[in-house]
């Protein structure tokens, strides 16, 4: 069984009431838990495709089919444990809003605090449980994911603004794929092929990013703070929005959302 289009925006509007009635520090614990699963998924996918840049030469789709098949683990405990991600809220909050069950301007509110979580949980666990655990020591990983940081940051603004509204676009249709199965099996399968898809692509995650650029910068990348906030974070975290919030959010609901009784809270 699954959930049609219209039976998937409802249950986004029933989410976005509950992320409104959510108190602050459990909104901002959930972002950094977010933050943290994310990283998880990008040490995996790092790990996975450096391990083969032997045969990457020959055979460049190898590493990005391995870290594109191995970053949804990041998605999976989002959704299915259960966390608040920035890029997602892009596309959630939207059929809530115009149709008035929560207040437009709680949008920007919610998309700022969990940002900044997800930052947090991010950098935290690149920190302590990637940097300082050592597990990227060994030069084959810390020479890939320098190289990952540096070809990030150095995209061209515009092309890293079109990449970012590409990864937001596949990452929001893969929850909206979720949530239109009732059961954990096909909602693992829903949400896994949109991920992927982003990955080997090459298109840009600004929270999957505020793991992979930091990573590279404390194994040695020649990049600094700032090219990371303004030549890629910047530009694709406005892409991510667009992506989320008008392919997908508005265009849903535009398509298949049906107004309630509800009023502006």
């Amino acid at each position: 069984m699954i959930n049609s289009p219209s039976e998937v925006i409802a249950i986004t509007k029933e989410m976005a009431k509950k992320k409104y009635n959510t108190p602050f520090p459990k909104l901002a614990l959930l972002g950094i838990f977010a933050g943290f699963y994310i990283g998880m998924g990008g040490l995996l996918s790092t790990m996975a495709a450096a391990g083969v840049n032997g045969i990457a030469e020959a055979n460049p789709i190898i590493p990005k089919l391995l870290s594109g098949a191995t970053f949804p683990l990041g998605l999976m405990l989002v959704i299915l444990v259960g966390a608040e991600l920035f890029t997602g809220n892009n596309a959630y909050l939207i059929p809530a809003a115009v149709h008035g069950d929560i207040p437009k301007s709680y949008i920007l509110k919610n998309w700022g605090i969990i940002f900044i979580a997800n930052f947090i949980g991010a950098f935290f666990f690149d920190y302590i449980f990637v940097y300082l655990s050592g597990v990227m020591k060994p030069e084959v990983y810390a020479s890939y994911v320098a190289h990952v940081a540096e070809y990030k940051t150095a995209l061209p603004w515009y092309q890293a603004l079109i990449r970012g509204i590409g990864a937001n676009w596949m990452v929001c249709l893969s929850v909206w794929l979720a949530l239109s199965s009732r059961s954990m099996v096909g909602r693992v399968i829903g949400l896994w092929w949109p991920i992927m898809g982003f990955v080997v692509m090459g298109f840009e995650h600004s929270i999957a990013n505020m793991f992979y650029i930091p990573t590279g910068i404390l194994h040695g990348a020649n990049v600094s703070w700032i090219d990371f906030a303004v030549k890629n974070l910047l530009p694709v975290t406005i892409g991510n929005i667009i992506g989320g919030a008008l392919f997908v959010g508005s265009a849903y609901t535009y398509l298949y959302g049906k107004k309630t009784e509800s009023k502006t809270i």
